[in-house]
């Protein structure tokens, strides 16, 4: 794969600036956004008071903890624009949640915080080695959900051209990267996986097309997957994250030439991790619950939100700015199984180890008498596979790694049902209540 490595002149100042300096400007920031909230927005003045704490009591960075968390209940409880801290009049853009299982989340912009939206979503590209000038296919979804257009907001700031095609009509996906030559691909990588699928069936090699990066993100994906489709493509794969509640893509970025974690703007951007079942802060590098504070976000600034994906911080590589680590999971979705904590991405890493086996894959979730089962569905690469043969190898593989019996059906080729956004991992059909 060709060196993408973005020059080093090409870098923002505090990209590459010392923790002091990081660590100063934080502060900084945090004590005009903790302000900012609780002047402006009621239910943070509320919140804080409540907990007996007030913006005036923090001096140091680790004086946050003192402060209270933000849940997605509350966003929901203040349906529409309760936690918006600037008039209606200034709101130049509004987002949401789909509300599929509840009432939706809404997020506003104003004009100052888009141009922030803008240049760390810019950031994000050059970080994946995109240079002004390239051409991006932006398969990401348009309208309501923020991939789509926040990731256009930071072409436009980077000087890319954007194809924004979003999401569906596959066929048409494979047809215009082939046709306009993109140096870029953003999508999620479940969708990715459809579009390799496109590509086999209308007899093209993948590896032959123009893509040399792929930036992948808004669901969880392992470093198998990575391979997987670098592999495929022949193309570097990058993850890059964000949600709405904080921002939208572009909290934090995977830079091409580390590949070892995702770098986030600790400039707009002040991630803790907690223990998600106590609250209290853990140490770096410890696993646990990752948590959000805006810096500088004007029309809805969010404090100490629970993001529920389970990370852990790590030092500065690429950038100086700390990283997080791949998320392996959410707390809110994590899979209790006969006593077993599991994820999605620990079956995932376990299906990519079995030969023959094609990345597709969905969790059902029964319980035909006292006790919880679960399947596991998945196919087969292409029609010379031994299925029964593949199915008994994961099972002995979940058994082995993760320590539970599951059942595994093993379908011809695109058995499984395809998403074209984020991909639906886990259908729980155990009785409710």
């Amino acid at each position: 794969m060709k060196d993408l490595t973005p020059a080093q002149n090409s870098l923002d100042p505090i990209e590459i600036a010392s923790r002091d300096e990081i660590t100063a400007l934080q502060t900084e920031r945090l004590r005009w956004s903790l302000n900012h909230a609780y002047k402006n927005v009621p239910f943070y003045r509320q919140s804080f008071d409540a907990a007996g704490v007030h913006p005036d009591d923090l001096s140091s960075l680790e004086d946050l903890s003192k402060f209270p968390f933000t849940v997605k209940t509350d966003l929901r409880e203040n349906y529409p624009f309760g936690m918006f801290a600037v008039p209606r009049d200034q709101i130049a853009r509004i987002h949401a949640s789909s509300g599929t299982t509840g009432q939706p989340t809404v997020v506003g912009y104003t004009q100052t915080d888009l141009d922030h939206w803008g240049s760390v979503v810019a950031r994000s590209l050059r970080a994946a080695g995109l240079t002004p000038g390239d051409l991006l296919h932006n398969a990401y979804g348009y309208g309501l959900f923020t991939g789509g257009l926040g990731i256009h907001l930071g072409a436009d700031a980077l000087g890319l051209a954007t194809v924004p095609i979003s999401g569906g009509m596959t066929p048409r996906q494979v047809r215009l990267i082939e046709d306009f030559q993109p140096k870029g691909i953003t999508v999620t990588p479940s969708y990715a996986l459809s579009i390799l699928d496109e590509y086999h069936k209308q007899g093209l090699d993948p590896r032959a097309s123009s893509l040399q990066v792929g930036i992948f993100g808004a669901e969880p994906w392992t470093n198998a997957m990575r391979a997987e489709i670098e592999q495929a493509f022949d193309m570097h794969a990058v993850d890059i994250y964000g949600l709405s509640e904080v921002m939208g893509p572009g909290v934090s970025m995977e830079c091409v030439e580390s590949k070892d974690g995702l770098h986030i703007w600790e400039d707009h951007f002040y991630p803790e991790i907690i223990n998600p079942e106590t609250g209290a802060p853990v140490e770096d590098g410890e696993q646990g619950e990752l948590v959000f504070t805006s810096l500088t976000k004007e029309a809805f600034p969010i404090i100490r939100y629970r993001t529920r994906d389970l990370t852990r911080l790590l030092p500065g590589t690429a950038r100086a700015m700390r990283r997080m680590e791949k998320v392996t999971g959410r707390s809110d979705d994590m899979i209790i199984l006969r006593g077993v904590n599991v994820f999605p991405t620990q079956i995932e890493e376990a299906l990519m180890a079995v030969p023959g086996l094609a990345p597709h894959f969905q969790i059902e979730l029964t319980r035909p008498d006292r006790m919880d089962q679960m399947r596991i569905l998945c196919e087969t690469a292409d029609t010379s596979v031994d299925a029964a043969g593949c199915a008994k190898a994961l099972s002995a593989s979940v058994k082995q790694t993760i320590g539970i019996s599951v059942k595994v059906d093993v379908g011809s080729t695109g058995s499984v049902a395809r998403s074209e956004g984020k991909a639906v991992r886990i259908v729980d059909n155990r009785p409710k209540g």
